[in-house]
């Protein structure tokens, strides 16, 4: 028999593959009718004009053949003007702006970019679980971050986070970029839910930080902030050294982005905002509501469309799935330190939320 290598058999499971199974052999229980609150997939679609744009450059003869490999130059341009005015950051469209097909193959990217194999890369816990799959393909190990006293090779930082919700302690940044310096290392930013701030708060680039362009490269999804998950198109923006290594790498393994879609990325960068303001604001009041419901337990929520909250005493979030018909993403999957967690989603509609608020205030009561 033919075995296969070790890099498959380093990978964790896929924790929301596994999760989404689960869930779905729950739904196919007898019973009441399932609340699906585990799942981070947005709601809603990206606004009219950015399907309109979609749709007239698919109709054109002459996007069907393949697009440039490092991506168009007028949608780096485009990235690079929304850094500028979002977040007051100057960015160089040709040198430090990298199209990726999706920011979680960015996520892996980005550990077979900057790590030789057998490094070390430092990951948030509780964190995005497949960041645990970008260091198995990397051959790299991983240590959970416990401040800036730990040497290493990389560091993956997430904020707004996935899944504790929580925004940038003050002069985090400035930290990181300290760290980089002492350990000749890299920093990979994810600011997959940059624009999703509650409570009166800015977006918060890392690479407003001085001296951050130099540490590593942020990560920018379209999937949150416009709708656009199932688009795949995201942008890694900082080093210069960095976007020339990941260009490298997907010369070798992909061939560009369908055009199209690139334009309609343009579209949604350029063309009115107000969808972005709609849907952090549709979010927060979900936060509000969610949080007020379940005020008899402790939550957080400061960004994203989550709610990280702690389960009382003998709850799961397997129990809840089964016992009480509402899905929740268990904490432990998100690493050692969200065991006696779950995450919440707001990316559902309000009906959905208020049944399942209303499942959990029973079950918690």
């Amino acid at each position: 028999m033919r075995e296969r290598p070790d890099r498959l058999d380093r990978l964790p499971q896929q924790y929301f593959t596994a999760l989404l199974a689960r869930v779905a052999a729950a739904a196919a229980a007898d019973g009441e009718p399932l609340v699906d609150l585990g799942r981070g997939n947005p709601e809603v679609g990206p606004p009219p004009h950015v399907v309109e744009a979609l749709q007239v450059a698919a109709a054109r003869p002459d996007v069907h053949g393949y697009a440039p490999f490092a991506g168009l130059p007028a949608l780096k341009q485009a990235i690079a003007g929304r850094y500028a005015e979002v977040s007051g950051v100057p960015v160089d469209p040709a040198r430090e702006i990298a199209v990726l097909p999706g920011t979680k193959t960015g996520l892996m990217e980005f550990a077979l970019c900057a790590v030789e194999h057998g490094g070390t890369i430092v990951l948030p816990d509780p964190g995005y679980p497949d960041y645990f799959s970008a260091v198995a393909l990397a051959g790299a190990r991983h240590v959970p971050f416990s401040g800036f006293d730990i040497e290493a090779d990389a560091m993956y930082l997430n904020f707004p986070s996935n899944p504790t919700a929580a925004t940038a302690p003050p002069e985090l940044f400035e930290e990181a970029v300290e760290w980089a310096s002492a350990n000749d290392a890299w920093i990979l930013p994810d600011f997959a839910y940059g624009d999703l701030v509650f409570d009166r708060r800015r977006p918060q680039s890392f690479l407003a930080t001085e001296g951050a362009r130099d540490a590593g490269i942020e990560q920018f999804s379209m999937s949150k902030s416009y709708g656009m998950a199932g688009w795949r198109l995201g942008f890694a923006v900082g080093s210069h050294e960095l976007v020339r290594r990941i260009e490298l790498l997907q010369d070798h393994s992909f061939a560009g982005i369908f055009r199209p879609i690139q334009e309609a990325g343009i579209a949604a960068l350029t063309g009115p905002q107000d969808s972005v303001e709609e849907r952090r604001t549709t979010y927060e009041r979900r936060r509000d509501r969610a949080i007020e419901t379940l005020r008899t337990v402790k939550t957080q929520s400061e960004g994203t469309f989550f709610v990280w909250f702690e389960l009382p005493g003998g709850f799961t979030a397997e129990r809840l799935l089964e016992e009480h018909r509402v899905a929740v993403a268990p904490g432990e999957g998100f690493g050692s330190r969200g065991a006696g967690w779950a995450r919440l989603s707001l990316a559902v509609t309000d009906e959905t939320l208020e049944l399942g608020l209303e499942r959990l205030c029973a079950a918690f009561s």
